[in-house]
């Protein structure tokens, strides 16, 4: 573990930088309500392609999929996957206005009360091109890993309002529906409670605004 540094221990917001920031807000106030989890900001910066990374919005029932699903799409989204029954449980998958990809995910396969808009974590999921390099590189910053499967890690970050995981990008992209190719920037930075730095697949860390 490098001790050198201040250790990485949550992430409080990512700040996605986006061509209009107010089409943008009306966006995101309208269909998902995160509040400070997500910040906007303007920019231009090349892009094109899969930008290597996702949110995901896990929430209770499959029917608070629906309500998220459908109050997205309402709002502007484009849909990727419909939200369905999988072996996994039930989700959906849709690409917002300014690019980027939010999955809706729930364990549950059955509902249990009528649908609600509560969010109960919210997950940044990057694509890295080798999960066991990155994977070390972030151990190193004071990540503990909670679980790892083949090209699959989350990491342990109790009290952190946005979880983080690793996925082979190649994978993470099948999952959302997506082709793998992309170039130029990734159009986010991840605000934690480190010092800046930039991680071996080029995404930008930054301390909390």
């Amino acid at each position: 573990m490098n001790t050198d540094q201040q250790q990485l221990t949550s992430i409080d917001s990512v700040t996605l930088e986006v061509d209009d920031p107010e089409a943008s807000a009306r966006f995101y106030d309208g269909a998902f309500g995160l509040g400070e989890r997500l910040r906007l900001r303007p920019s231009d910066a090349s892009t094109s392609g899969f930008r290597g990374f996702t949110m995901s919005l896990i929430v209770g029932q499959p029917t608070d999929v629906v309500h998220l699903f459908d109050a997205a799409v309402a709002a502007g989204a484009t849909v990727l996957k419909p939200a369905e029954k999988s072996l996994w449980g039930f989700g959906g998958v849709v690409q917002a206005p300014d690019g980027t990809i939010w999955q809706m995910a729930s364990e549950a396969k059955k509902d249990t009360g009528p649908a609600t808009h509560r969010i109960e974590n919210v997950v940044l999921l990057i694509g890295a091109d080798d999960v066991s390099a990155s994977k070390r590189f972030y151990s190193e910053r004071g990540l503990s890993v909670a679980k790892s499967i083949g090209g699959y890690v989350d990491f342990a970050m109790p009290g952190s309002p946005i979880g983080f995981g690793l996925y082979k990008r190649r994978a993470l992209a099948k999952t959302v529906g997506v082709s793998a190719d992309g170039a130029g920037s990734h159009r986010v930075e991840i605000n934690g409670n480190a010092a800046a730095f930039v991680d071996p697949d080029g995404f930008a860390w930054a301390p909390t605004p």
